[in-house]
């Protein structure tokens, strides 16, 4: 019985707090291109542009952006990024 205390008294308390999205924009073209960004109230940055691509005889699609948000001591982290045919490469 005293683990069990111990382990619901050790649990999170409250519930998880809504994050406020302070902008959203998405567009997707005819021809298969899209972009798309958004911001949330919690310093989170995300966004991406992507189009069709023709490798060698097949079909495929290439995209790049890139994400960023704030550690917990306050640092800016931003990753970028391509994805094609070589795979997904961050920088």
């Amino acid at each position: 019985f005293a683990a069990l205390v111990a382990i619901a008294s050790s649990a999170p308390q409250g519930g998880n707090t809504p994050v406020p999205i302070l902008s959203s924009e998405f567009d997707q073209k005819e021809d298969g291109s899209y972009s798309f960004s958004y911001e949330t109230g919690d310093g989170i940055k995300r966004s991406e542009n992507g189009e069709q691509k023709k490798i060698g005889e097949e079909s495929g699609s290439t995209s790049n952006g890139s994400i960023s948000w704030k550690t917990p001591e306050g640092k800016t982290v931003t990753i970028t990024f391509v994805a094609d045919e070589r795979g997904f490469q961050p920088k």
